[in-house]
């Protein structure tokens, strides 16, 4: 099956142990969001559902198509993640 991932907006994501990403255009909450991983590593996140997880050996290049509110400092190693609504 042949999946077509689509956005209509995107940011930098700063991971912070604290703080949820933050919506686009000021909004007051955030649904969610996926992520493309610029940089290899591990990324730490909380999903919507309010679940905490690792994902362990991700690719430079690669996207996480989890809907995630937050992506945690601690155990977070990979760079350039970009937030994706």
């Amino acid at each position: 099956m042949y999946q077509k991932l689509q956005v209509g907006r995107a940011a930098a994501v700063t991971p912070s142990d604290t703080t949820d990403i933050q919506p686009i255009n000021g909004g007051t909450s955030s649904n969610g969001c996926v992520l493309y991983i610029g940089g290899a590593g591990n990324v730490r996140v909380t999903t919507d559902g309010g679940d905490d997880v690792v994902f362990v050996g991700l690719a430079a290049g690669q996207f996480i198509p989890v809907q995630v509110t937050r992506v945690c400092a601690t155990n977070t190693t990979a760079t350039n993640i970009v937030a994706l609504w």
